[in-house]
């Protein structure tokens, strides 16, 4: 077998979010180029050890190829978990300092083998930033992929600059209205991430993330050029910015393992004998749950709304705990009496939800979701309408920008935040009313030069993403440009 002459060091973050697109980005790279390896070095959480390392092992699966290789960097259990415990808010930079010596020792046997390629570089998430140091012992660059998107992207470049004059974390809580280069419309204070008016570190550790990527070779966004126009030019004509490659939308199409589970059937056939278009999906991503409160108006909307719907529900982890929702055992310890036997005919309460599916459905009409970056992409590829509910990281901005900027959803709370890593408040109830109001825009034919021109777009931008990734596309064509300028510093080193 034929060594492949130029391989790149691959670090994702442990969500999984982060790191099934990261892996999907990887498979597309070696898929295009012969000359390319890749190493995708994984760190593992002390929490939701079943969920991810069972996804992970799924993925590593269906993505075996000679020169794309996993590794699980070793975990330091006890370590982590007192680092969770103590530090929850800055959790993640603390934990990827953390494995910084794992990074170390395993890129030690990769360049002492005659197996490995020429190394070119690594390519870290934006939450692993601080592996820059390591790539610079090793004399090598760094290249990174951003999970998120341009205007996100410019959005944490802008706060950088304003904070050398002014401290950031002072709009929290603000009514001010920011002028953000990357934006046509002024960005409301209420819709910035928590963790970039974060007091007690959060601040410090993004805007330290923003002046570190300036610092790349490069970065590969999720996006397309297609999808956030204005935002890719402003990038590309600012000289602090290095070069931007818009790479996206980077998905996992593939079925998972879970797909075959008795459950996912049964809610495959449930949307078989459903209409054409006339599903509500809510659905609020890995980390999304709400409290027994908010639930009951969710169900209240839900039944006064009258429209068929399918409900991923899952369970808040106990308060103060960081972990992962779980299952409920009982939903009627959580729904309104008779909700379940009341909507039987229209709706379908279920935990876990095979996303990309069900967005692919012919049944499915509209999608309630958090705004996350990889479901709004979904959303789109598949030409499903949302009404945004925003709850944590950055979902604030994408519902901000998915309404205001490109009017390409309708909005049932754009500052809603339920993010208990930068604020133990909980948020303010969103009423039944308001959600009714949300599902009805999102689902009902009204007015053209609203809800169906928002539908239009939708369809529209679905064929633009499709096309973006095909040869000859605004997407196939950046990561080609990505390849080589790769191979060239690499020669040039």
């Amino acid at each position: 077998m034929k060594v492949a002459a130029t391989e790149l060091v691959f670090i994702p973050s442990p969500g999984m979010g982060h790191l099934v697109s990261t892996v999907e980005m990887a498979k597309q790279l070696i898929g295009r180029d012969h000359r390319l390896s890749i190493t995708v070095l994984i760190m593992k959480t002390p929490f939701d050890k079943s969920k991810v390392v069972s996804s992970t092992h799924s993925l590593l699966l269906k993505a075996a190829e000679d020169r794309l290789k996993f590794v699980e960097l070793p975990q330091d259990e006890e370590a982590a978990t007192e680092l969770r415990t103590k530090n929850a808010g800055n959790f993640m930079s603390e934990f990827v300092n953390m494995n910084k010596h794992h990074v170390r020792d395993h890129v030690t046997k990769m360049m002492a083998s005659t197996e490995s390629g020429r190394l070119a570089g690594f390519v870290v998430d934006m939450f692993c930033i601080p592996m820059m140091d390591v790539a610079a012992e090793f004399g090598l660059p760094t290249y990174a992929f951003f999970t998120s998107n341009c205007a996100f992207l410019g959005l944490i470049f802008h706060l950088d600059t304003l904070s050398r004059n002014e401290d950031v974390t002072e709009l929290k809580d603000s009514d001010a209205e920011l002028e953000v280069p990357v934006f046509v419309n002024p960005v409301p204070a209420k819709v910035l991430p928590g963790v970039v008016l974060h007091k007690e570190g959060g601040s410090t550790f993004m805007l330290g993330v923003a002046k570190r990527l300036r610092e790349t070779k490069g970065i590969m966004v999720n996006t397309f050029e297609e999808l956030e126009s204005y935002a890719v030019k402003r990038l590309a004509k600012d000289d602090m910015v290095p070069p931007i490659y818009p790479v996206g939308p980077v998905l996992h199409l593939v079925k998972d393992e879970k797909e075959e589970d008795e459950e996912v059937i049964q809610i495959m056939r449930w949307l078989d004998d459903q209409p054409l278009s006339s599903v509500v999906f809510l659905c609020f991503g890995s980390m999304g749950s709400f409290n027994g409160e908010q639930v009951r108006e969710i169900a209240q909307a839900l039944e006064q709304s009258k429209h068929r719907f399918l409900w991923s529900l899952r369970q808040p982890p106990p308060k103060g705990k960081i972990e992962m929702p779980n299952e409920y055992q009982d939903l009627s310890q959580v729904l309104p009496e008779g909700f379940l036997e009341r909507t039987a005919e229209i709706g379908k309460v279920i935990g876990w939800s095979p996303q990309v599916a069900v967005l692919s459905h012919k049944a499915v009409g509209g999608f309630v979701s958090h705004c996350g970056w990889n479901s709004t992409l979904e959303s789109l590829w598949c030409g499903v309408p949302v009404a945004t509910w925003p709850m944590y990281a950055e979902q604030q901005m994408n519902a901000f920008q998915l309404v205001r900027e490109l009017g390409l959803a309708v909005d049932i709370k754009l500052d809603y935040k339920r993010d208990m890593r930068y604020s133990s408040i909980e948020p303010k109830l969103v009423t039944a009313d308001e959600i009714e109001n949300g599902i009805r825009r999102l689902m009902e034919n009204g007015d053209k030069s609203s809800t169906e021109g928002i539908k239009l777009k939708v369809k529209e931008m679905s064929k633009k993403s499709k096309v973006a990734i095909k040869e000859g596309g605004s997407s196939y064509n950046s990561i080609g440009r990505f390849i080589e300028d790769v191979i060239i510093n690499v020669h040039s080193s």
